[in-house]
């Protein structure tokens, strides 16, 4: 008499995990749906005590008549002692060839292993599927499966049976099919029988450990199946998601772990695709809960629906933020250094451009395989109206990468940034309001600036490339706006300022031909102001006794000549300009010392910055002070520090305290 027993809860949960309903089977004293440890026992045959069934009379009249290959719903067995040994259809001692006439028309050949279990005879070495059926029904139950291919003529699965562990659910579901026709039902019934005995151990395992929700290491391999959606944590506790392609246990002098070889989701400067890479479980001891995991399946993640949902947001700002951005960060950033990454942070203006970062000689590379491949499932690119960049899918922007590359403007770098990290840009539109310039110079400035961004390609020279570039020369004394003009100009027109001195261009003429060549085009292609600070040793008059500096000031003169963009050049010398930049710089403008009316306002704004405010007789009084617009800016930051440290707001008494000790530096210099 049968009775309805529970499905075990783990076993249930597995394969809810697996995305199939449990089958809930009638146990009866033939049959049970979870074979106990004690069945998965395989001893050596023994012809005396083993009864004749309808699998072993299968196997008689497989050897009396010719058979269709696979036609029978039996399983044969073929054995080998140890790895070495061949194998053959009788035991070892034995030596009669394997699969030949006594094995053709079985659809299920067990390979039998003398096992290094001391408590068994022999193991299932691995599975050759013959049936044509049972190929047919495994196509259907491990589509999609890595390293998979069920249309070949020998089909052979070795121990443990990943993919039939990982689709166990799977096959239970598919013999609930009532269509199935009789053979195909037989023969997967089969396989069921013969997996349910050989890996009963493994499977009542990871009941267990998924009813609990931890996992030792020894079968950590179960809960990883291929196609799965894994998610791990950065070392800045950034949760990414990949796609799982395999793992495998893999032992080194470092020590041992689990290897996943994983996708995630990239760009790389001209199109999305898949990216791949290895992320390790390292070994541990007993048993571990699977949410701890420094890398777990998303459907054990104690918080998946949220997890999704913010990994798929993400996705869709690294999408937006493919091609070229201007933006402002603050947070961790990754720089490749001689001795692998370092995470350094960074604060100010970013250029966020793959195609250029990839092009730097010292940068890696990314390399994707595009995203409409066949690597496990076909994914491919929406495409809307066949305009603009392809989109991507929901899942794909899950597995997106929160990784930018781009130039750091602070630093000068070429840095890779977190996406959670990226904010737009606070432009200071006070900033060209302020600038202490007469106002027809500041129109005119700020006009050409414009116009040249708009029709930066429409003038050409008689050469074509030649002549389309503004260059606009600032000189004057330290101190007096030069450097603040450009500046302003850039935040008024909400384009980057890519500023440089002639020291960053190096001294060999080589260096400065390679380094110049590359800011030029990287700066037109981002549309930025260019600004080369300080750059007498250029602008300085060629002499037939200094050759090295004749070839710097040829090169400069030659490269600014295709420049598209507009270019500020500041200088403090202007007396000895050479002939030839004379003829290429379109607007001269010449700063004077600045005036007690232009200090003032100097020191209202820096004041006012801090939150403060003077009094009209407190300003007129720091206005008669001789200091260029620089020495202000320190002044007032330095004064606030010491308001800071007063815990009191910036005052006038702050300010003529910095002023004495800087004035009593002055003294003993000169009485030294």
């Amino acid at each position: 008499m049968s009775q309805t027993t529970e499905t075990p809860p783990g076993l249930e949960a597995l394969a809810n995990h697996l995305g199939y309903t449990f089958v809930r089977k009638e146990s009866s004293s033939s049959a049970s749906s979870v074979v106990d440890e004690s069945t998965a026992k395989v001893d050596k045959p023994d012809a005396s005590s083993v009864k004749k069934d309808e699998n072993q009379e299968a196997k008689e009249d497989a050897t009396k008549s010719n058979v269709r290959p696979g036609s029978l719903t039996s399983s044969a067995n073929i054995y080998r002692g140890s790895p070495d040994d061949s194998w053959t259809a009788k035991q070892p001692e034995d030596t009669e060839p394997a699969e030949g006439k006594d094995t053709i028309g079985h659809a299920v050949v067990l390979r039998q292993q003398k096992s290094k279990d001391s408590r068994k005879g022999y193991e299932i070495h691995s599975i050759v599927i013959q049936s044509q059926a049972l190929k047919t029904a495994l196509a259907d139950i491990l589509d999609g499966y890595p390293g998979v291919y069920c249309n070949l003529d020998r089909l052979v699965f070795k121990a443990p049976f990943a993919p039939f562990i990982h689709r166990w659910g799977a096959i239970l579901k598919y013999l609930e099919n009532d269509r199935l026709d009789q053979v195909t039902r037989d023969h997967t019934t089969l396989l069921r029988d013969i997996l349910q005995k050989e890996c009963a151990e493994t499977i009542k395992a990871l009941e267990n450990y998924v009813d609990h929700g931890v996992v030792t290491y020894e079968h950590a391999w179960t809960i990883f199946q291929p196609d799965a959606v894994v998610v791990s944590s950065t070392g800045i506790e950034e949760q990414i998601a990949f796609r799982l392609k395999s793992g495998s246990y893999q032992e080194t002098d470092e020590g041992n772990f689990f290897n996943l070889k994983c996708q995630s989701v990239d760009w790389n400067g001209k199109s999305f695709g898949w990216v791949t890479e290895s992320v390790k479980l390292p070994e541990f001891e007993g048993i571990q809960r699977i949410a701890e995991l420094c890398i777990l399946p998303l459907d054990f993640h104690p918080k998946k629906e949220y997890l999704k949902h913010a990994l798929t947001e993400r996705g869709k700002r690294f999408a937006a933020l493919s091609g070229y951005h201007y933006r402002s960060y603050d947070g961790p950033a990754i720089e490749r250094t001689d001795d692998g990454n370092i995470l350094v942070h960074n604060k100010g203006r970013i250029i966020i451009d793959t195609d250029s970062f990839c092009k730097q000689p010292y940068q890696c590379k990314v390399y994707t395989a595009p995203l409409n491949s066949k690597l496990n499932t076909a994914l491919s690119l929406k495409k809307e109206s066949g305009v603009g960049p392809a989109k991507l899918t929901d899942y794909q922007c899950m597995l997106c990468t929160p990784i930018l590359r781009g130039y750091s403007l602070t630093v000068k770098k070429w840095l890779s940034f977190y996406v959670d990290y990226v904010q737009s840009i606070k432009w200071n539109t006070e900033a060209f309001d302020n600038l202490v310039l007469p106002a027809a110079q500041k129109k005119l400035v700020l006009a050409l600036s414009k116009t040249q961004a708009a029709t930066a390609n429409d003038f050409d020279d008689v050469i074509a490339g030649k002549g389309k570039g503004m260059i606009l020369l600032l000189s004057g004394p330290p101190g007096v706006g030069k450097t603040l003009t450009a500046e302003a100009v850039s935040e008024n027109m909400k384009v980057p300022l890519y500023m440089l001195s002639a020291g960053d261009l190096g001294t060999s003429p080589n260096d400065v031909e390679y380094n110049l060549n590359n800011v030029l085009e990287i700066v037109a292609k981002w549309k930025a102001i260019l600004l080369i600070d300080e750059c007498d040793v250029f602008l300085e008059a060629r002499s037939v006794h200094d050759l090295a500096r004749n070839r710097l000031v040829s090169i400069f003169l030659r490269l600014l000549e295709y420049y598209k963009g507009t270019l500020f050049l500041t200088t403090n010398r202007v007396d000895n300009i050479d002939a030839a930049f004379q003829s290429r710089i379109h607007v001269h403008m010449k700063y004077a010392n600045l005036t007690s009316r232009s200090r003032r306002r100097i020191w209202s704004t820096f004041v006012g910055q801090t939150g403060s405010r003077f009094e009209a007789e407190e300003l007129d009084q720091l206005a008669e002070v001789p200091l260029n617009g620089r020495q202000i800016k320190n002044l007032v930051k330095t004064a606030q520090l010491l308001a800071l440290e007063d815990r009191n707001s910036l005052t006038k008494d702050h300010i003529d305290m910095v002023l004495a000790i800087e004035k009593g530096f002055g003294e003993d210099e000169q009485e030294d």
